[in-house]
């Protein structure tokens, strides 16, 4: 029977990490290129819409508290994966630093977990990123046929010019004695423009990782300029109408509404879990860890610059979103554009989609890179597909796995309605920490003697806290959402035993000498 604890050695992983050739990844990632995936994956869908839904179905203006309380377990987290992607600088995030500490059925968990984070991830965000595609177009009077704009089934009328969901804006209609029946209408069949979307980004990550980065640092440059604008102006008319803005914060935790989640201090622990997917990008870069040029100084460096950059901007945009606005009126599709209009500025609004259709760009861009070198890393141990670890010869990228992962994405996002899909996103995130920071301490335990070229500080306080805070963020989560997670990872179980654990390479013993030379390939 396989010995599902039994741990990668740590020189095996060093020696892939120094490996060179046309069948390796390319070191071309610089400390700036770092910083910029981070914030590329971490600014998105959490400021441009999830703190809107947040701050009015859970915590009020008190969603900063949650912020903070989502940044403070990310810090804890963050600090444990700046020791292990200095350490082991090589691709598979989680997953291979719990290979190396936990043994191989923690780490083939949390590689199944990862799997769910990133894929679905960037299906959630592709939709929200045709809903905003769309929305900044027909500020332009540019309608795109309803059919092609939404998931299958979903009834589309023609309002004011524009093509809108029925679902909201049927009680507009009510109230103004409209039978929507009488207005043009359609039923759409294909999301085409979240299709096309996962499709291009996909291009990007098959052609190369420096394109890729590159790409993704023009595009954080433009979001940031979007998101200091809007605390600029948002700022400037909080200072200009101080009682309007007192009035929308008080209270400034609203009181709980009888049930667990809904205001109160309950409120803003659920809104952290909620808003948590915001934060999902940090992890992600030392996904690439085995494609930057100095691992050692540089993942340190992105990491927590990443982090620490998108939790002060995400703490300003929260305090002045509901400053501006009254939290009840913020779960909207785009918060923060409705509250840039709500300023009186007229091209904020205008200015905002922009920066959201960038800012969604980059989080599928950052996910689905961090989705293809996990599977890499697990195919490479021989617990996926031979397939899944093929490096393209000449663009030196996980060709095959970016194709095929970039496909299966594209069809979901432009079929499926995803309506939980994001606590199901942070529910797996949580998860990959509870295991990073537990294998923080048990190879501080195991291999004291390594040479750490960053040490996370405080230990085991630093580790034992950021489980601590995992863990009561997936308590604040719906019940469901527990039930889909175990759901997939019992699926993911299936595979491993039919297929992972007769193929694992280190059940086999193989080293990475024997798979240098090409006698493990196969």
């Amino acid at each position: 029977m396989a010995n599902l604890l039994a741990t990668k050695p740590l020189d095996t992983l060093m020696a892939e990490a120094s490996e060179t050739g046309e069948h390796s990844l390319k070191r071309a990632l610089g400390p700036v290129n770092l910083i910029t995936l981070g914030i590329g994956a971490i600014i998105g869908a959490g400021i441009f819409v999830l703190t809107g839904h947040a701050a009015a179905a859970n915590a009020g203006p008190a969603i900063v508290f949650s912020y903070i309380l989502a940044g403070v377990g990310c810090g804890f987290a963050g600090l444990c994966y700046a020791e292990f992607a200095s350490l082991i600088p090589i691709a598979g995030s989680a997953y291979t630093y719990g290979y190396a500490t936990l043994g191989e059925i923690f780490a083939w968990i949390i590689g199944w977990d990862l799997i769910l984070e990133y894929a679905f991830g960037a299906a959630t965000v592709a939709s929200g990123w045709s809903g905003t595609v769309v929305a900044f177009l027909q500020n332009f009077n540019i309608n795109l046929p309803p059919q092609i704009v939404d998931v299958p089934g979903t009834q589309m009328v023609f309002y004011q010019n524009h093509w809108i969901q029925l679902v909201t804006v049927q009680k507009t209609l009510t109230d103004a004695g409209i039978d929507w029946h009488t207005l043009p209408h359609a039923t759409s069949v294909f999301n085409l423009v979240a299709f096309i979307g996962i499709a291009f980004v996909t291009t990007i990550l098959v052609i190369g990782i420096k394109e890729s980065a590159n790409f993704n640092t023009a595009i954080v440059f433009v979001k940031l300029a979007a998101v200091l604008i809007f605390i600029a102006v948002a700022g400037n008319y909080v200072l200009q109408h101080m009682s309007e803005a007192k009035a929308n914060w008080t209270p400034f935790i609203p009181p709980n509404s009888g049930q667990f989640g809904i205001y109160g201090w309950s409120g803003i622990a659920r809104g952290a879990a909620v808003v948590f997917f915001a934060y999902i990008g940090f992890d992600a870069v030392s996904t690439a860890a085995q494609e930057a040029k100095n691992p050692q100084k540089d993942m340190p460096v992105g990491i927590l610059g990443s982090l620490a950059v998108c939790t002060v901007l995400y703490i300003l945009v929260s305090w002045l979103l509901t400053g501006v606005m009254h939290y009840s009126s913020l779960n909207v599709a785009a918060p923060v554009s409705i509250a840039m209009a709500h300023t009186g500025v007229w091209w904020g609004s205008m200015l905002v989609n922009a920066g959201a259709i960038a800012g969604l760009s980059t989080v599928m861009l950052v996910m689905l890179l961090g989705q293809s070198r996990v599977f890499y890393s697990m195919s490479r141990d021989g617990l996926l597909w031979k397939w899944a670890g093929d490096i393209h010869p000449k663009f030196r990228t996980p060709w095959k796995s970016s194709i095929i992962v970039g496909i299966f994405v594209a069809v979901f996002a432009a079929v499926i309605p995803i309506g939980v899909l994001g606590e199901l996103v942070s529910i797996g995130t949580l998860l990959a920490f509870v295991i990073v920071c537990a294998g923080i301490m048990v190879l501080r335990k195991k291999r004291p003697d390594l040479h750490r070229p960053f040490r996370a500080p405080w230990v085991p306080f630093t580790p034992i806290m950021g489980i601590l805070v995992a863990f009561a963020m997936m308590a604040a989560l719906p019940i469901d959402t527990w039930l889909r997670l175990i759901i997939w990872l019992a699926v993911g179980m299936v595979i491993y035993y039919t297929y992972g654990r007769h193929h694992s390479k280190v059940q086999q013993g193989k080293t990475l000498a024997s798979v240098g030379s090409g006698k493990a390939g196969d």
